[in-house]
């Protein structure tokens, strides 16, 4: 514990690439072969379930160093991080005993895999008493950011401020391989089900020539770009294959050994939550491994459904009948990265294209759509003597002898959209939010998959629409976290249950609020601000410190980290996606919210209405 407790502090000192890969790099050159696979299964993003409530744990300490609540509590508010103020809280560790002669050579220190193995896992099941004792009993042994560590792992909080891409030049630069293999062997890496041992390190950093990967072993995803100049810098439209851009789960199906898998791009394992497309996908050729985005489609529509719908599939471990039939799911197929067994990966976008029709053609519809392409006009050529197919067929092909009828299609070729010019593009694209998609995919032709969000050898861009967007006014606050945890960052926004009658209504609402009266009923119809959304990002810096000068100034009420607030401010907030929600008072939930500027100019009573979000529903 104590070298990876060194590591995450080196690794946390830093904002320097160059001082995390050597770090790193000094790591996994001294660790054991266990230890170094549990801290790969760590910094790729696994983590511990929490075994001890992090209420226990801080009652726990407060009793340890002798120290009242409302004393833990205003130095919580100080620091900003509940573990870090427990371990800078708790009393100095026990003095070690004295050296042991040298006949008698001292136990060494428990290394990470166990610490993991023979003490944290344990605890799961333990009674809270138990569990409390052995916490406290190791917090006697262990270094103030040894307890930090195992306060965030215990809690299961634990996160590290290093990327992927930082791990595995780490590890190429140890063991000499390169890094896009080690980059394919990672994947999975995070999934709570693969537990951490000596061989699986071995098998990660064996020679390229005795590569053994698991069956179902995906590929690392390649990643878009967000586009933000004028699309017409990007060449002429016909260098590019042009798709619809999904708002759904990115996945791989990966067909081998007579199996299927399905992996989400976030590398959790999925399969048993889809049974209609392992159904399908069983009907691929071994040795194929499909790019794509996993939607709900009703039967009979002509759009995916939203969002909403696919969460809850994805909050399932298991599907029952009913589910499968309120939720459909289809795999929308937008790439092949193997094809027979080969990886075809550093092929050119249209040959990979081509690969993906033929392997696709027996068992797939398009979606009724604009007028496809299959490749660009322009003279672009592939990396090996394949060629694109002719166009999928709109309708489903009669099924190949000695196979059953196939049911409905689940596993749906993208289609590739074809505009003349740019402009065409740009007209056709602002249909994308009625026909249920985000916007645009661009590939260039020149493209082949590469990992992570690389620009080499051509790229993807994703030209989404611009997002959804309110004027609200902001009631709560509460602090950030590491370098943001004295200053207020997190924000709640609220709208105005119905538009104000003036600015003389408007302003009796807040007179209310800052005699702290309780608001009314909601069905009474009287004007009050409904909190529909939280959001953390989109300020700088200095905005921020401008907006916790006026949430000190503002401040009404306390609970806890959260202040209620005296309404002020009115930000414009965007979001990529609404929905009805009978779980929140405003009965609207919206995705991905975050602040896109202050409104200085914009007196509260005209922040927008509850109106305003409904109609942003019924418009979409």
């Amino acid at each position: 514990m104590r070298d990876f407790a060194d590591l995450y502090e080196a690794l946390d000192a830093s904002t320097a690439q160059n001082d995390k890969l050597a770090a790193l790099v000094r790591y996994f050159a001294q660790a054991s072969d266990e230890d170094a696979a549990w801290a790969v299964t760590l910094l790729a993003g696994g983590k511990p379930r929490q075994v001890v409530p992090m209420a226990v744990l801080r009652e726990a300490a407060c009793r340890m160093a002798g120290v009242d609540d409302w004393l833990f509590e205003a130095c919580y508010q100080a620091v900003g991080d509940l573990a870090e103020t427990i371990a800078h809280l708790l009393p100095a560790p026990d003095v070690q005993p004295a050296t042991p002669p040298a006949t008698q050579p001292a136990d060494p220190a428990p290394g990470l895999a166990q610490w993991m193995t023979e003490r944290l896992l344990p605890l799961r099941g333990l009674a809270q008493a138990e569990q409390v004792h052995r916490v406290q009993a190791w917090w006697r042994e262990l270094s103030s950011t040894e307890r930090f560590v195992l306060i965030k792992m215990v809690g299961g909080g634990f996160r590290v401020g290093v990327g992927r891409l930082v791990v595995q030049r780490a590890l190429a630069q140890h063991t000499g391989l390169d890094a896009q293999l080690l980059a394919q062997r990672l994947v999975g890496w995070a999934d709570a089900r693969a537990t951490p041992s000596a061989a699986r390190w071995q098998a990660l950093v064996a020679g390229a020539d005795s590569d053994h990967a698991p069956a179902g072993q995906p590929y690392p995803f390649f990643l878009a770009h967000a586009l933000q100049a004028e699309p017409h810098t990007l060449g002429p439209v016909q260098d590019w294959l042009l798709e619809w851009k999904y708002d759904g789960i990115r996945a791989q199906v990966v067909k081998r050994s007579g199996q299927v898998w399905i992996w989400s791009r976030g590398e959790e394992l999925v399969t048993e939550r889809f049974p209609e497309v392992v159904a399908q996908a069983a009907r691929l050729p071994d040795g194929t491994v499909l790019d794509g985005e996993l939607l709900v489609w009703l039967p009979g529509s002509e759009r995916p459904a939203p969002f909403k719908l696919l969460q809850t599939r994805l909050n399932r471990k298991t599907v029952g009948k009913k589910l499968l039939a309120d939720a459909p799911v289809v795999f929308m197929a937008y790439d092949l990265l193997e094809s027979g067994g080969a990886d075809v990966r550093n092929h050119h976008q249209p040959a990979r294209r081509g690969l993906l029709e033929a392997a696709l053609a027996p068992f797939v519809v398009l979606p009724e759509v604009p007028a496809s392409r299959t490749s660009p006009t322009s003279p672009i050529s592939p990396t090996s003597p394949i060629s694109p197919t002719s166009p999928s067929s709109p309708t489903s092909p009669a099924p190949q002898a000695g196979l059953q009828p196939l049911p409905p299609a689940v596993l749906r070729l993208s289609p590739l959209l074809a505009c003349a010019h740019w402009d065409e593009a740009a007209t056709l694209r602002l249909q994308a939010r009625q026909r249920g998609f985000e916007g645009f995919m661009l590939k260039s032709a020149q493209a082949r998959y590469g990992s992570g969000r690389t620009k080499s050898d051509g790229t993807w861009w994703k030209w989404k629409l611009d997002p959804y967007t309110a004027d609200a006014v902001l009631v709560y606050a509460q602090a950030g976290h590491g370098r943001r945890a004295s200053v207020y960052t997190d924000y709640t926004f609220a709208v105005w249950s119905r538009a104000p009658a003036g600015a003389d209504e408007a302003q009796a609402v807040l007179d209310a609020i800052a005699r702290r009266e309780p608001a009314p009923p909601l069905d009474s119809g009287a004007l009050q601000l409904l909190p529909f959304a939280k959001a953390y990002s989109g300020l700088t810096d200095e905005e921020f410190k401008a907006v916790d000068k006026v949430v000190r100034a503002t401040t009404l009420e306390k609970f806890g980290p959260v202040r209620s607030l005296r309404p002020t401010l009115v930000f414009e907030i965007g979001f990529e996606g609404i929905g009805a929600s009978p779980r929140h008072k405003s009965g609207v939930a919206v995705r991905f919210p975050r602040m896109l500027r202050m409104r200085p100019d914009k007196p509260l009573h005209e922040a927008d209405s509850l109106a305003t979000l409904l109609g942003l529903i019924e418009g979409g």
